[in-house]
């Protein structure tokens, strides 16, 4: 199944609810955090994110699609008998996957704004909070 964020990730495509585990990681130290974003296949869904004992929670909204379809048609003929035509559907991946922003808040009023991209499942993003610290982003299918 292809995911969009369709986190996008990317994040799913079909109407399929989907799970994703988020591990982040501060760019000045090796404590790698976590969260769980889900997409139920309409572009957007709540992502939730746990840093040094505070909760985060939002929503995430596709920016770009990972891929993007068109109608092809072309055609022969003249004037008079015979003529016609033939086409096809043309499907072509976005190479960098599909994008997505989040927002989120705390209780206390503090924020983390990320940007996700995600491709056939999988993905990666950075985060910065308010602080201006940044946190790299890994995104798999949770288990």
């Amino acid at each position: 199944m292809r995911t969009r964020l369709t986190l996008a990730a990317a994040l799913v495509l079909g109407g399929c609810a989907t799970t994703y585990q988020l591990s982040l990681m501060p760019s000045d130290r090796g404590t790698i955090y976590s969260g769980v974003a889900q997409d139920a296949g309409g572009g957007e869904g709540p992502i939730s994110i746990t840093l040094e004992g505070k909760t985060y929670n939002g929503t995430w909204v596709q920016a770009t699609p990972g891929h993007s379809s068109a109608y092809m048609s072309g055609g022969w003929g003249w004037w008079g008998w015979p003529h016609g035509g033939m086409g096809a559907v043309v499907t072509m991946d976005n190479p960098q996957g599909a994008e997505a922003k989040a927002l989120l808040s705390a209780a206390d009023g503090s924020g983390l704004r990320c940007d996700l991209r995600m491709d056939h499942g999988m993905g990666d993003g950075m985060c910065r909070d308010d602080r201006g610290r940044t946190y790299d982003v890994q995104m798999r299918p949770a288990p």
